[in-house]
């Protein structure tokens, strides 16, 4: 088992990363909390029928256990699912004296963090992810709800009590949730180092028959590379904003084409294409953008944008980015590899951007 220290000024918790991973987290429900009235699961429905019977049964041996489950992906994140959830906590008698198992890929863990943190001004929960994605999303403590306006503007910074990776989990995800995952490993590669990112350009090569050592190696290192900025700014004050590398335009595609219908992390693998675009223009970051593309394409990327979603309504939506300033758009660029920067972008350059992605 690997372990990950995560230091922040509002709370200090493990994340572990291992196989077989039930007992640990009994053990530390246990040695964590006293008097422990209920465990509430709250589970992405489609993970449920795959993993959640037994896990909650196993749960089940030593707490009373309850369990809501939650459409997948990103329609759990809505206020009507929220307001479902909070009725089934009342309803099934949680209490303070709860905990919450966030049981599910990243939309899980931010729809059931928010919940933790606002269900009787605040229960503890934990987070066992099940999709690689959410080894960016479960550490940190950013939890919230999508507006239809916007991705996450519903929200607050709230930290787990640990997180639990359960390699097990992992090896029946399919090939675009995989390919969505490693999109946040190769933007922590990015924000890191040039190692980091060659090796990684190296050895994956499919999204299919992952290698564990390979996979725990890339998890740890894309944790370890979050950890250290939420350490620094835990509520996103400076430079937690350079983790939202490639969000901007990211987020834009992604809300634009209904969320659910792409999945997060080929929309940030977009958004950062865009923004190493820019990176070259704006701040002179040497890199071979060319061999990048077509190593992302190999692997199975899906970099187009619909003709249907035109430049405007993808700006509106970038202006709506929570980093926006007067309602103009900031992006994170590097300035190299391992060094981001937060730069204003013209109306124009965007467009050229958005010109040259439509062309891939």
């Amino acid at each position: 088992m690997e372990q990950v220290t995560i230091q922040t000024a509002s709370k200090t918790y493990d994340v572990k990363i291992g196989v077989g991973m039930t007992n640990e987290i009994v053990s530390f429900i246990k040695k964590a909390f006293k008097d422990v009235s209920k465990v509430w699961i709250i589970a992405d429905e489609s993970v449920y029928n795959l993993h959640g019977e037994a896990f909650s049964n196993a749960i089940g041996q030593f707490f009373e256990v309850t369990t809501y489950q939650a459409p997948k992906g990103e329609k759990a994140k809505s206020f009507s699912v929220y307001e479902e959830a909070i009725t089934h906590g009342l309803q099934h008698h949680v209490d303070r004296k709860s905990i919450v198992i966030a049981f599910g890929g990243g939309a899980i863990g931010d729809l059931a963090g928010f919940i933790a943190s606002t269900y009787m001004r605040g229960i503890p929960f934990i987070s066992v992810p099940t999709t690689i994605l959410a080894h960016d999303s479960a550490v940190g403590g950013k939890v919230a709800i999508n507006h239809p306006l916007g991705k996450n503007m519903v929200g607050q910074f709230y930290q787990p009590e640990g997180v639990f990776f359960d390699l097990d989990y992992f090896f029946t995800l399919p090939k675009h949730e995989v390919l969505s995952g490693f999109a946040e490993v190769i933007k922590h590669a990015l924000l890191s180092d040039k190692g980091f990112i060659n090796d990684l350009m190296h050895s994956f090569r499919s999204a299919e028959n992952l290698d564990k050592d390979f996979l725990t190696d890339c998890l740890v290192k894309g944790i370890k590379v979050k950890g250290a900025i939420v350490s620094k700014d835990e509520r996103e004050s400076n430079i937690r904003a350079f983790l939202n590398f490639g969000h901007t335009y990211g987020h834009a595609v992604e809300s634009a084409s209904g969320y659910g219908n792409r999945t997060h992390g080929e929309s940030v693998m977009i958004g950062m294409v865009f923004a190493l675009y820019l990176s070259e223009r704006y701040s002179g970051l040497p890199f071979d953008l060319e061999s990048f593309i077509q190593w992302v394409k190999s692997l199975g990327y899906n970099l187009t944008v619909p003709s249907s979603i035109d430049f405007d309504t993808l700006y509106e939506g970038m202006k709506r980015d929570k980093k926006s300033l007067n309602g103009q758009p900031v992006f994170i660029l590097l300035k190299d590899i391992g060094d981001p920067l937060i730069e204003d972008v013209k109306k124009e350059d965007l467009k050229q951007a958005d010109e040259f992605i439509r062309k891939l």
